[in-house]
Order: structure tokens, then sequence, then C-alpha cells
């Protein structure tokens, strides 16, 4: 078996915290438009980067107990990294979209496909940064293939 068996029950999903940098151009608005369908599809949640920004104490609290942040850059400027490394948060997933082929160009210049290139690009872990581990908060049933505690009954 190549994998670890995935628990039916959804108890062991990382927790995933993403981050669109949300700018102006088109490949801005594609992270935001990327990061909300993620979180509509169940991969994490989408969380304000001008928040983090602020240094809402809240915000960094939650982020740093995700067991994965994820950073979505529209162009090689990285704000939005930049801005979670401000705050002591580092990517565990980090992508731009300008590095995936997307031309950055004016707003509303982009496609139902580009969004999806961007969703898939994350569910397959494209931007994983190898010096980041995620932390495994979950404990019980390790043996069984499941971290939820559940030994293996869900």
């Amino acid at each position: 078996m190549t994998g670890k068996p995935t628990c039916s029950c959804g108890a062991n999903e990382p927790k995933r915290i993403i981050f669109p940098c949300a700018g102006q151009a088109n490949v801005g608005e594609l992270t935001n438009l990327a990061a909300l369908q993620l979180t509509e599809e169940g991969y994490g949640s989408i969380a304000c980067l001008a928040l983090l920004g602020i240094g809402a104490e809240n915000l960094i609290a939650n982020t740093l107990s995700a067991d994965e942040v994820v950073v979505l850059d529209g162009c090689p400027m990285l704000c939005a990294k930049k801005i979670a490394g401000a705050q002591g948060v580092a990517a565990g997933q980090h992508l731009v979209l300008t590095e995936m082929g997307i031309a950055k160009g004016p707003s509303k210049n982009y496609t139902d496909g580009d969004i999806e290139k961007v969703v898939s690009a994350c569910w397959k872990g494209e931007g994983r940064v190898k010096n980041v581990v995620p932390s495994d908060k979950k404990s019980g049933g390790e043996e069984n293939g499941c971290g939820c505690g559940c030994s293996g009954t869900c």
C-alpha cells in the first residue's frame, strides 16, 4: 500500500488556512476566487490577508495552530508571502500564479480554466514547501491508518 488510508469521518482532515493576495490585477483576483472555491470544496478556510497584515492576534494564533498555511500570490511581488512572513507565519504551500503560466493583466482578464488550474494545483500540493513539516495534532487510531481516535471504526 502506497499511502495511509483516510478516515471516512473527516476528523483526520488537515486544518488549512488559505491566504490569497487578492490584488487588483487579474492574477490577484484569481487568488481570491481560487481560495473561495477551495473553501467551498472543503480544502481549507480562506482568511483575510489584510487582517493578518495588521497583526490580529486571534487570526495569528489560529493560523499558527493550523496544519498547513496556503499562500496564494498572483505575481512576483509576493505580497501575501511577505505579509505572512512579517507576522511569523510560514507557508506550507505557496503558489505564484504568474509562475504557473497565467499572464498578469487587467482585472477580469481570466477564465474559469485559470481558476481551476490554481485550485487543482493546491489539491495536488504543487506549491508545497519542502522544509515546512505540518504537525500531526491528532492522536489515537494511527495504527489503523486514521488519526481521529476512532480505532479504525469510521
